[in-house]
């Protein structure tokens, strides 16, 4: 296939406002007046976590630090003058569900290397480094030269819990070796082999390096997989299954979008002995089947008292696509572009068949913030049902239930506007044996409007979890192994929430409920 092209992972101002959503700058470019952007009311999110003002992209995974998450992202404040370029952004967490603003950490064009890209920071308990136990050493790509052979690693330290980083090195502390694509280092500890483990995005290959000190880095091998695009934002981490079998994940957000796969999160589980990694399988699998789930981290799960949960990790991404990264009425009604996945727990579960898979749930600690909940029990439906509650942000949770070899397609409508014209719909198409979400009556920004995943019609039900916020609908089903995260935009009306069957037998919404959330 050929790679869908990604230029800077800096943002650029190239703001196609969603056409029925879209408010008309001024003459000199200047944002719409505010009276024009309220009559959209507010499409900042509930209880998604949101870049406070202007752009953001990659997330860039959180730590562990005094006992809350630093979480840092890629931000530019200067998005709507059209000025290029990133930061990174530090907010602070508990539970990665609410989030404390700690404004800009690591500083664009502040050194002759220019902006800061995706990377990854770890803490130096052991003083690896040089630059004192406990300091926050992160690994970011930058570009000095915008040449094609440019992109190189650059060394920022903290010594404030990452408060403030400061530059290292003058220099590079991995060069370009020549190549176009070279970014996004992914660094974890190898405790086995007592060094620091690399991966980082060489185009088709993730190339695998090891340091003794975070500064010197010796290539060891590539993992190399073809008609995925840039394989980008790599991740690797050692997990232990439910079966209590140990295992490694090495993954990276790809484009699998010519062969009708996603263009997500891909991974494979397999084995690594601190210098290569061995896939189970050649194919990945994918942490989720819809369009918007990119450049994806993820991180240990913590307990309060700071122990790690060795068969969990969170994982989490940013809501957007690069084929459509501008076309959002946030800029317009709040003065933001950037939203994040909710944080889900990932473990990692045997199938039938034997091989791994990492299943999926909205982290738990979701559950703290619900403002209400409305108990609906076992809802029959035959043709049309919509239901009297109304809303934008909240979450569904129910079964499934259907009549094999009799019921056609069974489903829910939502953000549905009041005359029916626009609405978002979650279901599974029995006949075909496959759930889906279609975005297509939405006004949705543009690439894929309907995404499929397997279902085994024949046993007559799915569980579903569907958290619906002011800009995307992601869809958890079954035992985790799929999700969908769809971006979706409606208007402030669009609150009808309705359900549906057809083939005769109608179905039945098995224990439904309806809880709203609040954060903040």
């Amino acid at each position: 296939m050929t790679p869908r092209p990604v230029t800077r992972r800096a943002a650029l101002l190239g703001a196609s406002a969603l056409g029925a959503l879209a408010v008309p700058a001024t003459a000199s470019g200047a944002p719409a007046k505010p009276q024009q952007a309220r009559a959209l009311g507010t499409y900042r999110a509930a209880y998604h976590f949101t870049i406070p003002d202007n752009w953001k992209n990659d997330p860039q995974r959180p730590l562990w630090i005094d006992g809350a998450y630093a979480y840092f992202t890629l931000y530019n404040a200067d998005y709507i003058t059209g000025a290029e370029g990133t930061a990174w952004r530090l907010a602070t967490s508990t539970d990665l569900v609410a989030h404390t603003d700690r404004g800009v950490a690591l500083p664009k064009d502040t050194t002759p290397a220019g902006d800061a890209w995706s990377g990854s920071a770890v803490v130096d308990d052991d003083n690896t480094a040089g630059f004192g136990a406990g300091t926050v050493i992160a690994l970011v790509t930058m570009e000095p030269d915008a040449t094609t052979t440019s992109q190189s690693q650059y060394l920022w330290y903290s010594t404030d819990s990452g408060r403030t980083f400061r530059p290292g090195p003058t220099g590079p502390v991995l060069p370009n070796p020549g190549v176009k694509d070279f970014r996004d280092p992914k660094v974890v500890r190898d405790t086995e082999r007592d060094r620091w483990v690399m991966a980082l995005a060489e185009r088709n290959k993730i190339g695998l390096y090891t340091s003794d000190d975070l500064t010197s880095w010796t290539y060891r091998s590539g993992f190399v997989r073809d008609g995925y695009g840039t394989l980008e934002c790599p991740d690797l981490f050692r997990i232990e299954a439910a079966d209590g079998t140990w295992h490694w994940v090495l993954a990276a957000s790809a484009n699998g979008t010519a062969a009708g796969l996603p263009a997500t999160y891909a991974y494979w589980t397999g084995t690594f002995d601190g210098s290569t990694f061995t896939a189970d399988a050649d194919a990945p699998q994918w942490l989720d089947h819809g369009p918007d789930w990119y450049a994806a981290v993820t991180c240990e799960k913590r307990t309060t008292d700071g122990t790690v949960d060795p068969k969990a990790r969170y994982a989490f991404a940013w809501t957007n696509n690069w084929e459509y990264p501008h076309n959002t009425p946030t800029l317009v009604a709040d003065g933001f572009n950037g939203t994040d996945s909710i944080t889900r727990e990932i473990t990692l579960r045997r199938a039938a068949d034997g091989t791994y898979f990492l299943a999926s749930r909205p982290t738990p600690a979701l559950d703290a913030y619900a403002q209400r909940t409305v108990r609906l029990g076992d809802v029959p439906v035959d043709g049309t049902k919509t239901l009297d509650h109304t809303g934008t942000s909240y979450e569904i949770r129910g079964e499934l239930r259907w009549t094999p070899g009799a019921t056609d397609n069974v489903g829910f409508q939502l953000r549905k506007a009041p005359g029916g014209t626009r609405h978002v719909d979650v279901g599974v198409y029995v006949a075909g044996g496959y759930a889906y979400v279609n975005r297509g009556g939405t006004l949705y920004p543009g690439g894929t409007r309907e995404t499929h995943t397997p279902v085994a019609a024949d046993t007559g039900k799915l569980a579903v979890r569907i958290l619906v916020d002011r800009t995307t609908v992601e869809v958890f089903l079954g035992d985790g192994r799929y999700v969908h995260t769809h971006q979706a935009f409606g208007l402030p009306g669009d609150d009808v929430v309705a359900l549906y069957a057809s083939g005769g037998a109608g179905a039945v919404f098995g224990d439904l409920e309806i809880v709203e959330y609040g954060v903040g």
